[in-house]
């Protein structure tokens, strides 16, 4: 299947000052399937090693020689001239060797014409509990997340079908009612099976029969997020924790306060009791962080209210499946109140794979706005609807206080540009991503 990742990971091999590559992502959202492809077409000679599978490789650098002595060895283990032009190395389930990590700083100092890359279980969370010197400036990091919609589409063939979306978002244009259905179709097939690769897999073999179709995929993955939680922890109080959290989210997603809080986890509970938890949570990229924005300037970064934020989990189809919302009533359209917030979760995840970092307003009353993105046109409220109703009193008083350039409005309605504000359809979300000059 078809990864946008994959561009980048041509762009780091044509680079001229190569340093070694880590990918950083959620179990199960296709790491080492993409390396692999990668690896076998773009190179000549390919090697591949796993750390919880050898221990070769973890014993040398655990020795006591120097980083010199320990190349020489590195080659030797090979048994091959691993700097020769069209070789490449991938490390898998690196973060089991702290001592290897530390040492991409002297493969990029000293040997950067080696080709090596490197991706792992929960390596997010190993990185941000690094007990060595972690080797900053000197290692190439690529997030990588769940598919999105348009890959989707694509694994199911419709490359057509996306060409012609993102030609009527570029212009603005109505979409052909025929198609316009059939992109709801698809799209309301897609919060069903959600972007992990298995899921996808299987639907489109099932070609989008939800009685052939069977959660036991997303049930698996979500098991093994539970085995995950005991992993890199201080304690098994954290690990406890780490869990109460992470079931809460889906509970708290549609909290009429509007945000997440502490004391619905567990009761009497404090933020900071839970603050490592958390840290944990958004470092295996299992749930993504909104921060709440008390003035729309630039950066949005510098008007945060760290006490106030929504948690989504980085999956939809993930989230359907905890909230144990069957395939049969997303397809029919019959999810009533949780049919907001599931769809807020879903444009959330759909700007993170963007590269956006999340973010909403609140008034001091009750107007609020989605998400606030930072573009060259500035910053750009984007305001989500679950239907085609799309009348407004948030939006309107966003744009009355602070004038935006323009507004975003994501509904199931077609495009369209009017007083003001883009139609996005829901399907179109991905569309919503800045252009590299």
């Amino acid at each position: 299947m078809y990864r946008k990742i994959y561009n980048d990971l041509v762009k780091w091999k044509n680079d001229i000052d190569v340093k070694p590559l880590m990918i950083v992502g959620a179990r199960q959202v296709g790491k080492t399937y993409i390396l692999e492809k990668f690896c076998k077409c773009e190179f000549k000679k390919y090697f591949y090693v796993n750390l919880f599978e050898d221990m070769e490789l973890i014993n040398i650098y655990k020795s006591n020689l120097s980083s010199d002595e320990k190349f020489l060895q590195f080659k030797l283990y090979f048994n091959y001239d691993i700097e020769s032009e069209g070789t490449v190395i991938f490390i898998d389930e690196i973060q089991e060797s702290e001592d290897l990590i530390q040492e991409l700083k002297y493969f990029c100092e000293r040997h950067n014409n080696l080709r090596i890359v490197c991706a792992g279980s929960l390596l997010g969370v190993k990185l941000k509990r690094f007990n060595k010197s972690f080797p900053v400036g000197k290692v190439r990091m690529l997030n990588m997340y769940p598919m999105d919609f348009e890959e989707f589409l694509l694994a199911y063939d419709k490359s057509m079908l996306v060409e012609t979306i993102r030609n009527c978002y570029n212009n603005n244009s109505s979409m052909h009612e025929t198609f316009h259905k059939m992109a709801l179709k698809y799209y309301r097939i897609f919060m069903i099976c959600g972007g992990m690769p298995e899921s996808v897999k299987k639907m489109i073999e099932v070609d989008g029969d939800l009685i052939k179709y069977n959660d036991w995929i997303l049930k698996d993955i979500i098991t093994s997020y539970f085995k995950d939680m005991k992993k890199y922890v201080v304690s098994a109080s954290e690990t406890i924790k780490i869990t109460k959290l992470y079931n809460s989210i889906s509970r708290q997603i549609s909290n009429m306060s509007n945000k997440f809080q502490y004391s619905k986890v567990e009761s009497g509970t404090k933020s900071r009791d839970y603050e490592l938890p958390l840290d944990w949570l958004l470092a295996s990229n299992l749930v993504n962080k909104s921060s709440r924005i008390t003035l729309p300037e630039i950066p949005l970064k510098g008007f945060v209210d760290e006490a106030s934020f929504k948690l989504f989990i980085n999956d939809i189809g993930i989230l359907r499946y905890l909230l144990e919302i069957s395939p049969r009533d997303v397809y029919l359209d019959n999810l009533s109140f949780y049919k907001g917030t599931m769809i807020e979760n879903y444009v959330a995840n759909q700007l993170i794979i963007n590269g956006y970092s999340l973010y909403y307003w609140q008034s001091s009353g009750k107007a609020e706005v989605d998400f606030l993105l930072y573009t060259k046109d500035g910053i750009i409220p984007v305001e989500v609807k679950s239907a085609d109703n799309v009348k407004s009193k948030s939006l309107k008083v966003y744009v009355e206080k602070y004038n935006p350039k323009y507004s975003i409005r994501i509904s199931t309605k077609d495009f369209g540009f009017e007083n003001n504000i883009k139609s996005v359809p829901l399907y179109a979300v991905f569309c919503i991503k800045e252009v590299e000059e």
